[in-house]
């Protein structure tokens, strides 16, 4: 059975199709984004372990080590099952620090330029093999299922379609960054393919044909046996050196990084993988067995990574034998797209760009597109070639091993980074650099001369003899790690990387940038990057950060440099972006004052899951202590000793209305008036407390109580002031109230004497005169006798506004159900009867359902009171408005009049008894004191604001507790 190419080729291009069409679709938006974030997707999208070495290599390392094929299962799993002490390290180091490739990690751990530059070379020998093995996988099937194809024909043209591809997919943009979430999700589309194809044909060779062959039933005993009898099955040697080296392949190789960490949006997602991972691995190592038995009952005429196809082909099933290659294409398809991506940065960041840096004249962008391509289309063409001229003779197997092998040198610098301290850059390259020759000495010539009669036996790379390679090769590298670092001078620098490689948490410096905004950093690095980059980059590093478009807070601008390493390094690699960062925008010289204990506290919080015994009972006390001094019902305030503000409590952003991630971290001179100029003079000021600070805010005064505290720097702890702010406005408002309502008593009891003791003289006066008035015959003396009983009446007038003010606060009548609105149009009536108010206009637009509790009778004296003032203000012509605003538990009447209003200066006197700004003989002074005392008697309150509006005039609010129906039924009990 036979296929058509043609048909072939248009599968394949239908299936790439659907599968660059998924990823646009994330990008584009149209597939949610909780979806793509989902663990799941991360879970699947690792199916890019499994290529086609994975999906028919396997069969093949059955037939050769037996049982020990598990090896190459259990490495992959054991890498997640070890997920606490190998995997998360290593993610939150490179989520910190923004770090996508294993050289980006290595260079940043050892501090050298140089080790990213071999780490990327090196990865060429893990890179090309492995490319070759996908290729080569995809023409033998391909060759199976259409003869009349040769391989050699077959692996170019699949080759130029992985160009095409890995550029789609990967280095379409003007603006390349490394997280791919639409190749993520085509990934994840893959391996569920995969998955389907494997399931089926497992199904169908247990259920269909396993049954029909003869011991069928028994395949199970049968290839137990099998297994056993294989001559390099455990416990041979191979199994334990495949077991190390599958275990390399989650972190030594680069699209298997890439996945593990570069795309990885959560630590949850690592989680869910480190148990389910190993769960779907187990399910495809159980396929194996079967396949094998049932290809060697059919006896087969293929190679037995090929098992699969061939069984289909011998089945004479069609649509079997197409899923099994859609299978076999799905999974080298995606692994070879990502690899090659995750390369071709690896290459550019380390080797092409520093060595040619393109001026701030050119396109940025547009120069690291078409690098990006060429290196894609360099290392496809690069494996098409090693193929032609070696890998054709070379099994799935053997090119899987001689790319492991390679990826199995990188780990002892990873254990370095992990956990030794002491090991440094020249140990790293010195053993990086004796592991390869190892390995490559050992399997070079073979791979050269091979079928030289001159070529020793023992250097014939062969099923047997691979493993000695390859645990010599790691001896080797770990050993000369160890002697030539023990033996070395580690960099400061180095030892500063790895304190924060091994504790994730680096402590930086504190110092300020030179830099004194974000616009100085723009024309910083507007000469290393030209105007454009360096302005789009700092826009986009401000957005990731949530700051405003322009930022001077120095632990912002502090942030902002460590995020534009980090999007520098993401674009460029992490020793060329340190470079730049440090040279442009450097930090200020001299002493360091202390740590970031912004950066610090995010790092523990983000550590806070990992911290046990000890380190989290201190974490939860620091916690404790936090909110303690967050939640204090007094503002509090902690500086640094450069007066940058450290801490800025709940209590303060209730006082000062400013958000706390506004300030923390600006200096305390830079805070809004007046609050920058209270705390800043109070804190250069000798005292430790100053009580009733008077400070006015928004044309009102309030009142504080400042206190601070000096804290001494000792033990390398830093030192800094604390600021508490307290609010003593009501305070003072209560003691203002409480004298002036013992001066009005006091005045009360002045005026309730002098009216007794001179209303009997007045009465006295005003009787002589009424007798003279009536006795005497001169017109002259009754004249001036009735001038004698006008002045007496207006002293009585006078004794009667003392006696009403006397008793103002005495007055026992019972609070009852009082309507405003007819309390202000009797007032206003009274008034209209006298001759001054006839030009006047009173409006009454009180609420007439304005029910408020108290004394009707006085409260019409109030608005008598207040609305003649009103009127006495007024022009000829003007309108005096009352109106009512009331809520749930007040009514508030307003008086407002348009005319010369009251000065500012004499606001604040004119409830005083006696102060009156009339003229002689037209007011006491009696008459706003005693509105007052009416309405404190009624539990309300009186206010004068003046000028009403901007066209002048006054207004006098009352307030009054409003009658609500409740109140009616607790009278009627």
């Amino acid at each position: 059975m036979t296929f058509n190419l043609s048909l072939l080729c248009l599968i394949m291009l239908a299936y790439l199709s659907l599968l660059y069409f998924s990823a646009y679709a994330v990008e584009r938006g149209w597939v949610p984004r909780r979806w793509v974030q989902q663990p799941v997707i991360y879970l699947l999208s690792l199916g890019v372990f499994a290529s086609a070495w994975g999906y028919y290599g396997s069969v093949a390392l059955a037939d050769l080590y037996g049982f020990g094929y598990l090896a190459y299962f259990m490495g992959l799993a054991g890498a997640f099952l070890m997920a606490p002490l190998l995997l998360k390290p290593i993610l939150s180091i490179t989520r910190m620090y923004q770090l996508n490739s294993l050289a980006d990690l290595l260079s940043f751990r050892y501090r050298s330029a140089s080790a990213g530059v071999l780490v990327a070379i090196c990865m060429l020998g893990v890179v090309i093999p492995l490319l070759t093995l996908q290729m080569k996988a995809v023409a033998n099937t391909m060759h199976m299922l259409a003869p009349e194809w040769s391989d050699m024909w077959l692996v170019p043209g699949f080759a130029v379609t992985l160009m095409i591809l890995s550029i789609l997919f990967g280095a379409r943009h003007m603006t390349p960054r490394e997280n791919h979430e639409g190749l993520v999700f085509a990934l994840a589309l893959e391996t569920l393919f995969k998955l389907i194809a494997v399931l089926i044909a497992a199904g169908v060779l247990l259920f269909d044909l396993l049954p029909q062959l003869p011991d069928g039933n028994q395949w199970l005993s049968h290839v137990s046996a099998y297994f056993a009898s294989r001559t390099y099955s455990p416990p041979a040697t191979p199994s334990y050196a495949l077991f190390m080296m599958c275990l390399a392949i989650a972190i030594a190789m680069p699209h298997t990084f890439h996945i593990t960490f570069t795309e990885n949006v959560s630590a949850r997602s690592l989680r869910l993988a480190s148990w389910a991972f190993p769960v779907l691995l187990l399910i495809l190592s159980m396929v194996v067995p079967p396949l094998i038995w049932a290809g060697k009952l059919m006896t087969l005429n293929v190679p037995p990574e090929y098992f699969s196809l061939g069984l289909a082909l011998e089945m004479k099933s069609p649509w079997l034998a197409l899923l099994v290659f859609m299978g076999g294409v799905a999974a080298a398809t995606g692994v070879s797209i990502q690899m090659t991506l995750a390369s071709s940065t690896m290459l550019l960041n380390h080797v092409l760009f520093p060595h040619h840096k393109p001026g701030p004249a050119t396109d940025f962008y547009r120069w690291l597109l078409w690098s990006r391509r060429l290196l894609v289309v360099a290392i496809i063409g690069s494996a098409c070639l090693f193929y032609l001229h070696i890998g054709h003779r070379l099994d799935l197997n053997r090119l899987g091993i001689l790319a492991c092998g390679a990826a199995l040198q990188f780990m002892p610098g990873v254990f370095g980074l992990l956990y030794w301290k002491g090991a440094n850059h020249k140990g790293f390259i010195y053993g990086l650099v004796a592991g390869f020759t190892v390995w490559s000495s050992a399997l070079l010539p073979d791979l050269l001369w091979h079928g030289k009669d001159w070529l020793p036996t023992w250097l014939i790379y062969d099923a047997g003899n691979w493993q000695y390679a390859a645990i010599g090769s790691l001896i080797a590298n770990f050993g000369t790690l160890v002697l030539v670092s023990l033996r070395s001078t580690t960099h400061p620098a180095e030892n500063a990387a790895a304190d924060a490689c091994i504790l994730a948490a680096q402590r930086p410096s504190m110092r300020p940038l030179v830099a004194e905004n974000s616009n100085d950093a723009i024309l910083a690095l507007s000469r290393p990057l030209g105007r454009f980059m360096a302005e789009r980059e700092v826009t986009q590093a401000l957005a990731d950060l949530g700051l405003p478009g322009y930022e001077d807070r120095p632990h912002e601008l502090r942030r902002l440099r460590v995020r534009l390493e980090a999007n520098l390094a993401n674009l460029m690699g992490p020793t060329v972006a340190q470079d730049i960062i440090q040279r442009y925008l450097p930090l200020q010289q001299g002493a360091e004052l202390t740590s970031d204990i912004f950066l610090i506290e995010q790092r523990l919080e983000g550590f806070h899951d990992r911290l046990s015994g000890l380190a989290g009972e201190l974490d939860h006390l620091r916690r404790y202590h936090r909110q303690t001094l967050e939640r204090l019902p007094i503002g509090a305030c902690s500086l640094a000793e450069d007066g940058e503000i450290l801490l800025w409590n709940h209590a303060m952003v209730e006082l000062t209305r400013i958000p706390a991630d506004r300030v923390t971290g600006t200096l305390l001179a830079g805070l809004p008036d007046p609050w920058g100029k209270l705390l800043s003079s109070f804190t250069n000021a000798v005292p430790l407390h100053e009580y009733k600070k008077r400070i006015d805010i928004e044309g009102r005064p309030r009142w504080y109580n400042l206190h601070k505290s000096l804290i001494q720097s000792a033990n390398g702890q830093p030192g800094g002031i604390v600021l508490l702010l307290e609010d003593q406005t009501d305070t003072q408002l209560l003691e203002r109230e409480l004298m002036h309502s013992e001066r009005l008593a006091s005045i009360g009891r002045l005026a309730a004497g002098v009216a007794h003791e001179i209303g009997n003289p007045v009465t006295g006066i005003d009787c002589l005169a009424q007798t003279l008035q009536y006795e005497a015959e001169n017109p002259d003396t009754r004249e001036i006798a009735d001038q004698i009983r006008d002045q007496t009446k207006r002293i009585g007038k006078i004794l009667q506004s003392l006696m009403n003010f006397a008793h103002a606060g005495n007055h026992s009548t019972e609070h009852e159900e009082v309507n405003i609105h007819t309390c202000v149009e009797d007032a206003m009536q009274l008034l209209r009867l006298s001759k001054r108010s006839q030009d006047i206009l009173f409006i009454n637009e009180c609420d007439p359902d304005a029910m408020v509790l108290g004394d009707s009778q006085r409260l019409v004296q109030v608005f008598v009171n207040l609305l003649g003032n009103a009127r006495d203000a007024s022009q000829p012509g003007d309108t005096i408005v009352a109106d009512t605003i009331q809520d749930e538990h007040q009514v508030c009447i307003r008086v407002t009049d348009e005319g010369h209003g009251i000065p500012p200066e004499i606001l604040g006197r004119v409830f005083e008894p006696f102060y009156t700004t009339k003229e002689v003989g037209k007011g006491t002074g009696l008459g706003l004191a005693l509105v007052y005392s009416i309405i404190e008697e009624h539990y309300g309150q009186v206010k004068i604001q003046s000028p009403a509006d901007h066209n002048g005039g006054t207004c006098v609010r009352v307030s009054l507790p409003r009658y609500l129906p409740e109140h009616r039924t607790e009278s009627s009990l």
